[in-house]
């Protein structure tokens, strides 16, 4: 390897969760290599440089992970190759000589898990398990950024929650977590962290949260789950 190649590569630098650890990264004097699919969308960070590469871009991963040892791999985007595009990242960084890959995974990753997405990244699991890298597993919760998300124009939130609760987590408590991760790799090599926020809470607290934060009226609508498909 070369002593030239950073020690931590981070993909997704240019989105919300990547783009936090690779900043924390760089505050603490670290060098990096950000593996995006635009080169010019890039945070401008110290000690930073850039590859460019898409998940499913075999070579340019291959080449662009060559000789590095410590990679976080920010889960893609939701689609329906979403497994697809992890794998062959997986396959990629394995072929690199990645010797540890941190992987963004979510809350309850299964099998047979209700929520499609802990699926998805139940198979992504699998895959680096058997890749023979070393692996840390990242089971972030839902994002509490998201939450305001759901309120509606009429200030109404709506889903199939009931009285459910989720113990949703800030994105920079990832970054942190991550980070942290990253720093300390060989601590963390085999490790699988649920991430979660401080207290778990139902919709209807969400609401007087966010009425409280916001000085509107906010409330919840528990929808059936035909309504919320409709």
């Amino acid at each position: 390897m070369s002593s030239t190649r950073p020690l931590i590569a981070v993909t997704g630098a240019t989105g919300q969760l990547g783009g936090r650890v690779a900043r924390r990264l760089a505050d603490a004097g670290i060098g990096q290599l950000l593996l995006v699919r635009d080169p010019a969308r890039a945070p401008e960070l110290p000690g930073a440089t850039t590859a460019k590469g898409s998940f499913t871009d075999f070579d340019a991963v291959r080449e662009a992970l060559d000789g590095v040892p410590t990679v976080l791999m920010v889960s893609a985007s939701e689609s329906r190759d979403r497994v697809d595009q992890h794998r062959a990242f997986v396959d990629a960084a394995a072929a690199a000589g990645v010797g540890h890959l941190v992987y963004t995974s979510f809350a309850g990753a299964g099998p047979e898990a209700t929520f499609t997405l802990a699926r998805d990244h139940w198979a992504t699991e699998e895959h680096i398990r058997a890749s023979g890298m070393g692996f840390t597993f990242l089971r972030d919760n839902l994002y509490a950024d998201f939450m305001p998300a759901l309120v509606g124009d009429d200030d109404v939130m709506r889903g199939p929650a009931g009285d459910g609760r989720v113990a949703a987590v800030a994105q920079d408590d990832i970054a942190d977590a991550a980070a942290a991760v990253l720093t300390e790799p060989k601590a963390h090599v085999g490790c699988t962290y649920e991430l979660t926020g401080p207290e778990a809470f139902t919709l209807h607290e969400a609401a007087a949260l966010l009425s409280e934060a916001t000085g509107r009226t906010i409330s919840y609508y528990p929808e059936t789950v035909e309504e919320a498909y409709r």
